[in-house]
């Protein structure tokens, strides 16, 4: 019966790991004497891209995800493997700011518009929509590798993918 690379006490033969230390095990571990201390280091395993699989198109796409997006343009902006990428980029800034657009009318144009009397138009309401347009227009683009700019945030978009 074999023993654990790490802690010596003995593991079955088809354990990955040990029951007691939790310690990966090797493929061919050989039984060693009590009180020696000569085991074979087990090589680390190489570290896994958890954005390996994802395209930059999808990435850019992600950006414009109605209220969540702005969680994928940090995750993009952060992400090594988008680094370089200066489409990726910027379809990441253009969503966080879109996403800043959207908590602006939330947080500011909402309250004074519930203010108002009840048979005054919803510009708020209006506002969503036309956000809510934008973000699939810029998804449509998006999925089709086109950096297109919008008004106002298009441009400082621009100017901050540029800038890292």
């Amino acid at each position: 019966m074999p023993f654990c690379t790490q802690c010596g006490r003995q593991v079955a033969q088809q354990d990955a790991f040990c029951a007691f230390c939790g310690a990966r095990q090797a493929g061919s571990a050989q039984p060693r004497a009590a009180g020696t201390t000569t085991s074979r280091p087990i090589p680390p395993a190489p570290p896994v891209d958890p954005l390996g699989g994802l395209s930059p198109r999808t990435a850019a796409i992600l950006c414009y995800v109605p209220t969540v997006g702005w969680i994928a343009a940090v995750i993009v902006l952060a992400a090594r493997k988008f680094k370089t990428d200066r489409i990726v980029r910027f379809h990441a800034f253009q969503g966080l700011y879109l996403f800043a657009v959207w908590l602006v009318v939330n947080w500011v144009v909402r309250p004074i518009v519930s203010a108002m009397p009840q048979n005054f138009i919803r510009v708020d309401h209006i506002l969503e929509g036309v956000i809510l347009a934008v973000c699939i227009f810029m998804m449509v683009k998006a999925s089709h590798d086109e950096a297109y700019a919008l008004p106002i945030i298009g441009e400082l978009a621009q100017r901050s993918a540029a800038e890292s």
